[in-house]
């Protein structure tokens, strides 16, 4: 079975992703009704300003959506990973697009039409509400993020970011690097410091034997120790 039939599979059974709510049947004219769109790493998705044109969700691969700040400084706000929704609170909102979403590798969206949505699936009522609790989790993780970001100091904000990162991505098979292999520029947008500081600090973290490192792999040593610094901030 190719891949993206498999990822498919995946999107409408398993009991994460919002659309395993449907019916049967639903389902069966959901996926006559979707478009499959591909992305290379680096390429956007959408651009922050940009009018949403349909509720998009990741198949595969990984996606980021950051948003520029003063003097041009991009904010990592969201990390997406597959059976995940992208920009979909600008398309429910009736707003444009606060952020720009790119493809952190290659990547696979599917889309569908603002019609279908709203005259089709937010018809079902489970559908809905599995909706409005992802947006209230959002919003919570947000509120979080926002407070964690802007009173931590240098050190818990970064092993914050690395736990982060563990949680939405998980572990390479020797359970213990990161799936996730972000530039040092990526890892400070998404821990709101400069580039040097998220540099200075990982070296840190690797001299204490916290994590190591290699290029882009980032491996945790001592995940308690690591934890300890993000809760002290």
């Amino acid at each position: 079975m190719p891949s993206h039939e498999m990822g498919m599979k995946e999107v409408f059974e398993n009991p994460k992703s919002i659309f395993s709510t449907l019916t049967p049947e639903e389902k069966e004219d959901l996926h006559s009704h979707l478009n499959l769109s591909y992305y290379k790493k680096n390429e956007f998705i959408f651009k922050e300003g940009e009018k949403p044109t349909s509720l998009l969700f990741l198949l595969d691969g990984k996606v980021i959506i950051y948003k520029e700040g003063v003097g041009g400084r991009e904010q990592i706000i969201r990390m997406t990973k597959p059976l995940g929704l992208i920009g979909y609170r600008a398309l429910l909102a009736d707003e444009l697009h606060i952020g720009s979403a790119i493809a952190l590798e290659d990547s696979t969206v599917g889309s569908i039409s603002p019609d279908y949505l709203h005259t089709k699936l937010l018809k079902n009522s489970n559908f809905s509400l599995r909706l409005i609790q992802k947006l209230a989790r959002e919003l919570g993780f947000s509120n979080m993020r926002t407070v964690s970001l802007t009173q931590k100091h240098i050190r818990g904000r970064l092993a914050e970011s690395l736990l982060l990162l563990k949680e939405k991505y998980g572990w390479e098979n020797d359970g213990a690097t990161l799936k996730v292999y972000l530039s040092r520029e990526d890892i400070a947008n998404l821990s709101n410091m400069t580039t040097s500081n998220a540099i200075r600090t990982l070296s840190t973290f690797a001299g204490e034997r916290v994590i190591a490192i290699d290029g882009r792999k980032i491996r945790i040593l001592d995940f308690h120790r690591l934890e300890k610094i993000s809760k002290l901030g």
